[in-house]
């Protein structure tokens, strides 16, 4: 059996490292499965995914110049058990159409110039109670007295 990106292969893991999973590949070939392709949450700890000797379902990912094969076992899987539903193309656009979309038509739709003087007011009145809050506790001007 000849080995192509993108076909699924059952190999043996020979190996491990830190920083993945040897896996033995029919026909002798070694290709490896970086620690990130292992499962689909963070691996901290390969070892607790796999042992020297398993067998394991791989997809190829890569083969390059000089030899190397990098393998999958998250993207293996992924395919078979793919539970999520296809996203419907143009799904989107329909959620927008409607008398009240499209900033203008809103009536609670405030200008750039409201948003902004808005939003400078907000900044103004945060920066001022934080300065005094940072004054009082250094015993600064502004600050408290007896």
């Amino acid at each position: 059996m000849s080995i192509e990106v993108g076909s699924k292969l059952q190999g043996k893991v020979t190996g491990i490292t830190h920083f993945g999973a040897f896996v033995e590949l029919p026909g002798g070939t070694t290709g490896l499965v970086h620690i990130s392709e292992v499962a689909d949450n963070y691996v901290k700890d390969i070892n607790e995914f796999l042992k020297v000797g398993d067998q394991v379902e791989v997809k190829v990912m890569s083969i390059e110049k000089d030899g190397k094969i990098g393998l999958s076992i998250k993207k293996a899987k992924e395919n078979v058990a793919s539970t999520r539903p296809a996203p419907s193309r143009g799904g989107f656009n329909k959620s927008r159409k409607g008398p009240n979309r499209g900033g203008n038509n809103h009536p609670t739709a405030l200008s750039f110039e409201d948003k902004m003087s808005k939003f400078l007011k907000d900044s103004e009145d945060r920066l001022t109670t934080l300065k005094r809050s940072t004054e009082s506790k250094r015993g600064g001007r502004g600050g408290r007295r007896g």
